[in-house]
Order: structure tokens, then sequence, then C-alpha cells
């Protein structure tokens, strides 16, 4: 199945007073892969300031920009035309390939253990290694785990949270949900990577309307292939997920951040609008 979506994303920062300057980094823009590609892409800021373009070491598109001029405003807008679609999960490595020395040596940063993924817990689950275990039935026993756990609270937390916090409060989003899965799985020796992007909110889209979309957050776990599993939805990726940036947590990722000379800043309320599209499938489908 197939979705064709446009995005727009809207953020950016206001300022008590004027700041003198600043140095920002967005990570807003969609990335290609081999069920998602982006036929359109735009980011716009005001205000207006030349935008250079660059991946970072994780592949993820990184529009950087200075401003040096006062301002008591920074808007960052991207506008994107992306078709998604889903995937069958693949035949997944044996826990005795994936746990091998050249594996870890591999992805020793997607297993290794930082301040916002450690936790004084472990999964309880079934033996990895158990005949008729696959590693899909590993990390989706943990996915469950996480789900059943920690509640699902918006603003119980904040984007400085850590695993070990959201854990204690038994609450958290879907940013919280991600980095306690991490925090499980990688001690297991799955390597595991933090993605953030949108969700479309409808299973059943709505063709032409524009609704309010969600900035998400879920995990990719290596299995052979880079496999992405949503614990805040109990669910595998699917064509509702559309993929911005990857890294080892959320402080890869971050849609927006830098530094800036001058007064104390606020940030602007983020705003994810949504439209999905007819796919050829669909046209094809209604022309019979």
């Amino acid at each position: 199945m197939t979705l064709s979506i446009s995005i727009r994303h809207h953020t950016g920062f206001t300022y008590e007073g004027v700041a003198k300057s600043s140095y920002n980094e967005a990570r807003m823009t969609p990335v290609s892969t081999a069920t998602q590609r982006v036929h359109e892409s735009r980011l716009t800021v005001s205000p207006s300031v030349h935008v250079d373009t660059y991946r970072d070491y994780f592949g993820t598109v990184v529009s950087s920009f200075d401003l040096q001029e006062p301002h008591q405003r920074l808007d960052v807008e991207a506008r994107s035309f992306v078709e998604c679609e889903d995937a069958s999960l693949p035949v997944a490595l044996s826990w005795r390939e994936l746990v091998s020395d050249a594996r870890r040596d591999e992805f020793a940063e997607y297993l290794a253990i930082n301040t916002r993924t450690s936790l004084n817990v472990e999964a309880p689950i079934s033996a990895p290694d158990a005949p008729g275990r696959t590693l899909h039935d590993v990390v989706e026993e943990v996915a469950d785990f996480v789900r059943r756990e920690i509640n699902y609270v918006p603003g119980s937390t904040t984007v400085t949270s850590t695993a070990e916090e959201a854990w204690s409060r038994r609450q958290g989003v879907c940013q919280d949900m991600s980095h306690v899965t991490l925090g499980l799985l990688r001690p297991l020796g799955i390597p595991a990577r933090y993605v953030s992007g949108y969700l479309y909110p409808h299973r059943a889209q709505v063709n032409g309307v524009a609704v309010e979309g969600q900035s998400h957050a879920w995990v990719e776990y290596f299995c052979g292939a880079w496999v992405g599993i949503d614990p805040t939805n109990g669910l595998h990726k699917t064509q509702r997920h559309v993929i911005v940036a990857r890294g080892r947590d959320y402080d890869d990722v971050a849609p927006l951040k830098g530094v800036y000379e001058g007064p104390r800043s606020s940030m602007l309320g983020v705003v994810v609008e949504m439209v999905a599209h007819p796919t050829s499938d669909d046209e094809l489908g209604r022309a019979r």
C-alpha cells in the first residue's frame, strides 16, 4: 500500500527582546529510502537568509543558517511531498549471527548506552535464542512491554527528559517510549537507533483534506536490515510513518537547534499539517 502525502512543518523561536545573532540547524527534510520517495522539499526561514544543506554522519538532511541581523523572532517552515510504501518484514539474522564480535564492532554506536537511554531495568522477555524465536519476536516483545509500562501522557516530560526519568514516572510521550525501548534493546545486543519524523494520524486516508499531523518518534533495529517499530502505537513502521532523521537518540535529530546572542527565548508552537493525495493505484481503481 502506498500513501502520497504533502507535509507542512512550522516551528521557530521568539525572544524576550532582540537577538543580535543566531546560528541554527534544522532537521526537517524527509529522506529518500527504499520505501520512501521525496518528490519535493523546501525549507524557508524568516527573516530571510541563505541556507546551506548537507547530510550529517547519520544520513539526515541538515539545513544550516545564521542570522547576523537583530531579530525578535525566528520562523522556520518545511514543506515536503513524499510517497511512502508499506514493507514486509525481512528474514532476520539468527541470534548467533547478530551477537558476533564483528557485528558488535560494526554497530558499536547503536549498542552503546548513554545518559538519554540508560535504564536500571531489564525487559522480562523469553530467551532470545530459544528455538523458533526470531529477532522480530524479541523486539516486538520489548516494544509491547514498554507500551504496557509507560502511559502516554502529553506534557508529562520535556525534550530533555531521559529514559530513566520517563521510566520512574511511568509516563511519557513517543520520544520517551523510544528512548526506553533503545535502553532495553541495546543491552540485549540488538543494534537500535532513534528515528524522528511524522505520522499521518488516520489509518484510512482522507484525500485532499488538511489534517493535524504529528511529529513522531520510533525505533529502528538491525536484523540483517534496518526495520522500524513504533512502541507508542504497537506496530511496525507503516506507510503512515515519514522518516526525517535518524541517530543514537533525540539529541542527534532535534528538528531545530542552535545558539544565539540575546535575551531569553521561547520555542514557538509546532504546527504539522498533512494532506493525503490519491496515488496512481487509487486513480486506476476508480477507473475500473
